[in-house]
């Protein structure tokens, strides 16, 4: 599969990185209206650097479109890279609002062209290994889910990250992540209640924020995030039911702990480690979505999941801009 990359900046240098060690792949150019950026990344991984999308058509035919840009930009090259006819791997989320989500999914689904969003928690083996565990009934009925994700503040191309009208701060940007898994894992959201310290439309400092939701499976989820962390980067997740508690916790050296409660009086309470493998989640990602296309296989994450996370943490912003819960159904579909 012929691949162009467009966006050299944090994202697009994972992505390219893992295109260029997929055999199945090749990175036929990297496009940044910053010439060094693409230039460096471009030598590095040897492939072109292109100013723009046209100078790149007008020297190679990709097969995929690999858009990793500021997310105001998502809707415009989706619909671009639709109108040529090419496949699109977007970084997620999907974009700001629903009715350019809606609209980048119909215009695929008209081109008769896949649209893959990088969810990419998905591909994390202990989130995973978490996922399994919890559907195969491991811990019993969950009762609690509790996420957390922190980091030190972003700043991206032109400081777009702390632009709150343009990334939506931690609640779009950063918690993205986690409410994706957590409706993969437990289920449709009925309600949400957040609060977020950009909220209210000042955007000084970092941003941290906070939403509960409960599941209409009947459990409550909690998710905390942050760019206020200090350095670096780290994750906590922990799932409660009647028959154990599972952890995840990115700064353990063993990433996954799960305590079950005994069945029998000769059957222990267990744990159930899991590292991360030597292809990092990035790669298997990004192979996956092209063995979708490719090989027909069906995707771990739709469009429509990307649609469904945005509709959740888009629902989480308006309740912590009115102090109020927000009901999901219905929720956005003016937008749609």
């Amino acid at each position: 599969m012929r691949i162009a990359l467009i966006g050299a900046g944090a994202m697009g240098t994972v992505h390219a990185e893992a295109h260029a060690r997929n055999p199945r792949a090749e990175l036929v150019g990297i496009v940044d209206a910053r010439p060094d950026a693409a230039a460096a990344l471009a030598e590095r991984l040897g492939t072109r650097a292109y100013a723009a999308l046209d100078e790149l058509l007008a020297d190679a035919e990709p097969d995929v479109i690999d858009i990793c840009l500021p997310t105001p930009l998502h809707k415009e090259y989706v619909l671009r890279a639709a109108g040529l006819g090419k496949h699109v791997i977007c970084e997620k989320p999907i974009a700001g609002n629903l009715a350019d989500a809606r609209a980048m999914i119909g215009a695929c689904k008209s081109a008769g062209v896949h649209l893959y969003i990088g969810h990419v928690v998905r591909f994390f083996p202990e989130y995973a290994q978490a996922r399994e565990l919890v559907r195969a009934g491991e811990i019993g009925d969950v009762g609690t889910v509790r996420a957390e994700r922190v980091s030190s503040a972003p700043s991206g191309y032109n400081g777009w990250y702390a632009d709150f009208a343009q990334s939506g701060g931690v609640l779009l940007d950063l918690l993205l992540h986690d409410f994706d898994w957590l409706r993969w894992t437990f289920g449709d959201v009925e309600r949400v209640y957040a609060r977020g310290l950009h909220a209210s439309g000042d955007a000084s400092g970092p941003d941290h924020a906070f939403a509960t939701l409960r599941f209409r499976s009947g459990a409550i989820g909690y998710a905390n995030g942050s760019w206020a962390f200090p350095e670096g980067f780290a994750t906590r997740l922990e799932v409660a039911g009647n028959g154990g508690i599972l952890s995840v916790n990115s700064e353990d050296a063993v990433t996954n702990r799960t305590r079950l409660a005994s069945r029998s009086a000769d059957h222990p309470a267990v744990q159930v480690p899991r590292s991360a493998l030597a292809a990092s989640p990035y790669d298997e990602e990004l192979a996956h979505f092209l063995r979708c296309i490719e090989d027909g296989i069906a995707p771990v994450v739709t469009a429509e999941d990307a649609y469904e996370a945005l509709r959740i943490s888009l629902a989480c912003l308006h309740s912590a801009a009115t102090g109020t819960a927000v009901e999901l159904d219905g929720f956005g579909k003016e937008e749609a």
